[in-house]
Formats: structure tokens, sequence, C-alpha cells
């Protein structure tokens, strides 16, 4: 009589299989692929009333509180000339009795970045959460080219 011998350990197939593996791998990048610029966008949602203008039409209202940084470096709070040092406690003063308190900055074009950003600061010191800042859009002719600085370089 002989013993039987199995062999169970042949018939085991150790290999991975990618196949379903890389099948649910591009299911979800083209979901991915479609969801993204959906959460890029965003919802778009009129917010405009009627009893309640945007912010930055407040900007044009004559209680505005209007920072203007100059391109030489000049600093006006209204139409009053001020030191940068100064503005943080003239900004405390005129929003101690507001409801509004949204104060909007308005740069020269070839203003000193960090003279912006030093009017920035001290609004901010002054505890203002609320800070527009005021561009103009620009109106180019299609066939001129850009102007450049004057003076040369």
């Amino acid at each position: 009589m002989a013993l039987a011998k199995r062999d169970e350990g042949a018939k085991v197939n150790s290999d991975i299989n990618v196949t379903p593996m890389v099948d649910v791998m591009l299911v979800l990048l083209i979901i991915f692929m479609v969801i993204t610029p959906m959460l890029q966008k965003g919802i778009s949602v009129d917010m405009a009333k009627v009893n309640n203008p945007t912010p930055m039409q407040d900007a044009d209202k004559e209680d505005a509180l209007l920072v203007s940084v100059m391109r030489d470096g000049t600093v006006y709070f209204g139409a009053d000339k001020i030191t940068p040092d100064s503005l943080t406690g003239k900004v405390k003063d005129r929003l101690t009795n507001r409801t509004n308190k949204i104060v909007y900055v308005k740069a020269d074009a070839r203003a000193h970045f960090g003279n912006v950003v030093q009017v920035v600061d001290g609004v901010r010191a002054a505890g203002v959460d609320d800070l527009g800042l005021l561009t103009e859009q620009r109106k180019n002719t299609p066939n001129a080219p850009p102007a450049g600085p004057a003076g040369g370089q």
C-alpha cells in the first residue's frame, strides 16, 4: 500500500491579478477629471439686492473710508494728507461709531509696493477685518502696444 501524496500546492496561483485594480483606478481617474473643474468654478450666486448694494459700490459713497497711496509715497485718508504712522489712530477714531467697518485702499499704479503694504498693515492694525482694494480697469486699444516706462530704464 502506497501513501497517496496530495499535490494541492501546485494548483495555487500566487501571481497578483492587476487587471481589476487598473480598471478601478481608471474609473476613479475619470471621476476626478470630471469633478475637479466643477470644484474650482463654484456656484454662481447673484447676491446683489436693491436695499443692500455690493461692498465695492459703497466705495463711491461720501462717508466711505478711503485711503489713497500716491506715486511719491504720500498717503491721504479721505482728503486729508497724513503720515502712514498716524493712519492707524485716525482709522480707529473714524470707526468707533460706525456699523459698516470697511476701509477701501486705492494706490497709484506706480506706487512702491512697500508703501502699499505699510498702509494695509496700518489699516489692519486699526482692527479692520474688511479691506477693499480698489483698482481701475485699463482700456487698451487693440492695435496700440502697451505703454512702457517713461524716461528709459
